[in-house]
């Protein structure tokens, strides 16, 4: 992990594959998003990193939380459960980042208050075309909480 950037975004990316974590990072970087971001493989590591205990008792609160439904463990709807069940958690933007395509796991995600739910990439490129977007929806137009007006 590389050291944090001022007035950077700070995101918890749920990723059990790190292949995928490392393309994500990637892309990040290629499209210049000033990102802190912080990987995790399993949603028992994730729900420790948001309430800053065992390993990760200085974690910083992240402003978004990419999460991947199929973890080993605890799985992604429980985590996301808990995360947008608990009054100091749940105004933490929460993106279900997932190679799922199944309409349960997507109607799922929403019934439980999942802030948006995008099917991962299949292509290198198409990672920084993810990113890019996230740049240009999340960073520029969305306001997140706790965010200073311009």
């Amino acid at each position: 992990m590389s050291p944090p950037i001022e007035d950077a975004l700070t995101i918890l990316l749920v990723e059990p594959n790190p292949g995928d974590a490392r393309l994500f990072s990637e892309s990040f970087e290629d499209a210049n998003i000033a990102s802190d971001i912080h990987t995790v493989t399993d949603g028992e590591a994730a729900l420790d990193f948001v309430h800053q205990r065992n390993d990760h008792a200085a974690s910083p609160r992240p402003d978004m939380i990419l999460l991947d439904v199929q973890l080993p463990d605890v799985d992604g709807a429980d985590v996301l459960s808990e995360l947008k069940s608990e009054r100091s958690l749940r105004s933490i933007p929460v993106i279900v980042l997932t190679s799922s395509a199944s309409e349960e796991d997507i109607a799922r995600s929403y019934d439980l208050h999942a802030n948006a739910y995008v099917q991962k990439p299949v292509e290198p490129d198409e990672f920084i075309d993810l990113g890019r977007s996230f740049e240009n929806f999340w960073l520029t137009f969305v306001r997140l909480p706790g965010e200073q007006s311009p």
